[in-house]
């Protein structure tokens, strides 16, 4: 997935003589704290909303000093690069620009959201399992050798890495709603479980609690 595909025009990008108060509009109203500046097709930086509030809101934004220049990603670049500029630089949107320089639209924090919801199979009914392994451990293969072996299958799966630690958490996300057996040859396999979540865990979570508000109501 490249970005091109991710790009979004819903936010209208801020001219030079848009004013502060204008610029603060368009963050309340979409739940964003930055907005690009684009005089024809040239993105001429990012606005932060604490760039505003240093600065007189009743004069137009092409005055102002930004705290962030320039940011942006080209549209050929992979999404995984999008996230690591919006991480490493705190923003909530991220302008894009062709082979040509042009300012082409944006991605926000919840378009990769939505994104990361559909590859990721979180809307696809499964249970969660977490497991935690020294980095020279970890095989995708024989994890789910392990997982097909009790007839079930991996939606997805992620690593979770800590450059500090030789250990890393896997979180697989499991077609099935009962983890029972598959937990148990995990362990057999002398795999860490460090957490679950199960639909069924849930379910009856929500019963205990319906039959305590009941019992309670009924007293």
């Amino acid at each position: 997935m490249i970005a091109k595909t991710l790009v979004s025009n819903e936010i209208i990008p801020l001219r030079t003589s848009d004013s502060g108060n204008e610029a603060l509009s368009i963050m309340n109203e979409f739940g964003v704290r930055h907005l690009p500046i684009v005089n024809n097709k040239q993105l001429l930086g990012l606005i932060s909303e604490d760039d505003i509030l240093n600065f007189d809101v009743e004069e137009a934004v092409g005055s102002y000093r930004l705290s962030t220049f320039r940011p942006y990603v080209k549209e050929s670049d992979h999404v995984y690069e999008v996230i690591k500029v919006l991480s490493k630089q705190k923003l909530t949107l991220m302008p894009v620009i062709n082979a040509d320089e042009e300012y082409i639209g944006l991605i926000s924090q919840e378009d990769l959201i939505h994104y990361f919801a559909r590859i990721g199979s979180f809307t696809e009914s499964g249970s969660i399992v977490v497991l935690e392994l020294n980095r020279r451990d970890y095989s995708l293969v024989e994890i789910a050798r392990i997982v097909e072996s009790e007839g079930a299958v991996i939606l997805s799966s992620f690593v979770t890495s800590n450059l500090d630690s030789m250990r890393i958490d896997v979180t697989l996300k499991i077609n099935r709603p009962d983890l029972g057996n598959i937990i148990a040859t995990f362990e057999r396999f002398e795999y860490t479980i460090k957490a679950t979540f199960s639909e069924e865990q849930y379910n009856n979570t929500i019963k205990e609690r319906y039959d305590m508000l009941m019992s309670y109501l009924n007293i």
